[in-house]
């Protein structure tokens, strides 16, 4: 299903410029019965996050049928049976009463997940006032799906921070709904964060420029990605966009650390001034088709002339300053030829797109550090 152990290396080579390596994923899932088909299982969450020695908050994917209670309840016994990996986090919705929040939240919950367009109510609904006043009263991390498919949510989000300072609302998937403005409040907004899990690097190096590194959180959103492969991205993109290392060790898990534990958040200074190296025309030539074969390939389809594009762009002399990029990039995109047949299928995406989506960030961030051999 997913190629991590053909990622790693590039992974490895950021995190050896660090000077920590603790991983804390901000946001993955459990389930079997999200409508998009996709699922994940405890162990492939368990076994994802061994392989980088990673933390991550665990909350349901969708329950339509059955609300999540249950679900809820074996997230909760799932971070009791993996403590050094996992803290629950409660999905919620209008309808539960305060008795089940604070079950949940005694039985060892650490933050709250809100998912507006899946589960099809609004951050203003009168019935998330006791939640909202559960979360401010305990400083608890209240992370809220800002995905594509539903309408904006920032006019909404700043009204309930301005309501509730002591909870920490995080805007998830780059707060792609609404970035184009909500940037500009970010300063006057203390307790408004922001998560990585998005796939394109445009969206995350928007986010780092955009917004101080302090406010911008890890996440992978597993089963859609994994904590290695979207570390990976969210790092390089960091590095990338400016961050210096302590600031990109707040962001792969420093930060969200601190939320949990209902600490004081850490002040990471500003948002960068510039890229930390010039993306060149050819780069963004490969980066750009990549990405179109990328979006193909999440459809489960074949990868298209966009592949064929980045090849033909990926053929350079050796004095060429993007050079060593490229050949990384070329590296990947070999692995993909190589693997992509024969690594399993179980959801839409077509196997081998995270390694065209790895190939497709380091071709955009030039700037970061890439493995010795590729």
């Amino acid at each position: 299903m997913y190629a991590d152990h053909l990622v790693q290396p590039w992974l490895e080579a950021v995190l050896d410029g660090l000077p920590s390596r603790d991983i804390f994923d901000a946001h993955t899932h459990i389930g079997q019965h999200d409508p998009s088909g996709f699922t994940a299982q405890l162990d492939e969450l368990v076994d994802a996050l061994a392989a980088v020695d990673a933390r991550a908050a665990v909350f349901p994917l969708a329950e339509p049928d059955d609300g999540y209670r249950e679900a809820n309840r074996a997230c909760l016994e799932a971070a009791s049976e993996h403590p050094d990996r996992l803290v629950a986090f409660l999905r919620l919705t209008p309808n539960d009463p305060r008795a089940v929040v604070e079950e949940g939240l005694a039985a060892g919950a650490r933050g709250l997940k809100l998912h507006l367009s899946s589960d099809e109510f609004d951050l203003d609904d009168p019935g998330l006032e006791h939640i909202y006043e559960i979360a401010h009263d305990q400083r608890l991390p209240v992370i809220v799906h800002a995905g594509p498919e539903g309408g904006s949510v920032g006019h909404q989000a700043l009204a309930v921070c301005r309501r509730w300072p002591r909870l920490r609302l995080v805007l998830a998937h780059c707060a792609l709904t609404d970035i184009g403005w909500l940037w500009r409040h970010v300063d006057e907004t203390p307790n408004l964060f922001f998560d990585t899990a998005w796939w394109t690097p445009a969206q995350l190096l928007a986010l780092f420029r955009l917004v101080p590194p302090g406010r911008i959180l890890n996440a992978s959103d597993l089963p859609y990605s994994t904590p290695l492969s979207h570390t990976m991205s969210t790092a390089r993109c960091a590095w990338q966009a400016g961050l210096d290392p302590d600031q990109i060790v707040g962001v792969i898990g420093g930060q969200f650390a601190r939320l949990v534990e209902s600490a004081e958040p850490l002040d990471l200074g500003s948002a960068p001034a510039g890229e930390a190296r010039p993306l060149s025309p050819l780069l963004e030539v490969i980066s750009t088709n990549l990405l179109t074969s990328l979006e193909a390939l999440q459809r489960g389809d074949e990868p298209g002339v966009g592949l064929d594009v980045a090849r033909h762009a990926c053929r350079v002399p050796h004095d060429d300053p993007d050079a060593e990029v490229i050949a990384s990039v070329k590296r990947l995109l070999d692995l993909y030829d190589e693997h992509g047949p024969r690594i399993p299928r179980r959801n839409q995406f077509r196997p081998g797109w995270d390694l065209v989506a790895a190939a497709a960030v380091v071709a955009r961030t030039p700037a970061a550090p890439l493995p010795a051999d590729g």
